[in-house]
């Protein structure tokens, strides 16, 4: 088969352009298929450090929460010894 201008039929030209497009074609699937990956890949990472940002804020959320009760606890500790210490020294007076 010789591939020079003169010799190109019709025929053999539409066969080369079949392939040709046919190549591009596969090759565009590929790589539409390769970034399609990827942006899955992205996006499930993305997913992913969501959820563990969301897990530490129910965390800090919850030890904050305990510390405002310990805190309470302890207010209200001190308002009950301030009301005995108040009412000693009245006694005392």
């Amino acid at each position: 088969m010789n591939l020079s201008l003169e010799a190109t039929t019709w025929p053999q030209a539409i066969v080369f352009l079949g392939i040709l497009v046919a190549a591009l074609f596969l090759v565009g699937m590929t790589v539409a298929t390769f970034l399609e990956f990827r942006k899955l890949k992205v996006d499930a990472k993305r997913e992913e450090d969501l959820r563990q940002l969301v897990h530490r804020y129910e965390q800090l959320a919850e030890n904050t929460l305990d510390a405002q009760q310990r805190v309470a606890a302890d207010v209200s500790e001190l308002r009950s010894r301030a009301t005995s210490i108040e009412q000693i020294l009245r006694t005392v007076e």
